[in-house]
């Protein structure tokens, strides 16, 4: 596996890291765990933007890369899963406050 799918897939796993930072913890105090660490979340909220768009930028250049080296067929699926969960983070990060509200109504 090329050096850039690895890159696309440690950008995309960051995005959605980064896109569930304020889901994640309401999540963890659904099932009853501690909210005292929350705190930790709000400088990781300013940046989620940021890395969500570079995270795309290296997702459409593994791409880009890809289909230069004529390696597209053989990494395709790769590709596709990457692509995946960028596009997953996205819609985390544009649907937050719908997820946050229906997970503050289950407590």
């Amino acid at each position: 596996m090329q050096k850039y799918i690895n890159l696309s897939y440690l950008a995309s796993l960051s995005a959605l890291g980064v896109a569930t930072c304020c889901v994640l913890p309401m999540t963890m105090m659904v099932f009853g765990l501690g909210g005292s660490w929350l705190a930790i979340f709000g400088k990781v909220a300013s940046a989620s933007l940021y890395v969500l768009a570079i995270s795309t930028v290296l997702v459409m250049a593994s791409w880009l890369v890809s289909y230069r080296r004529r390696s597209l067929l053989k990494l395709k699926w790769w590709l596709c899963g990457t692509t995946a969960i960028t596009g997953f983070a996205w819609i985390v990060f544009f649907n937050e406050a719908r997820i946050n509200d229906y997970l503050i109504m289950q407590m």
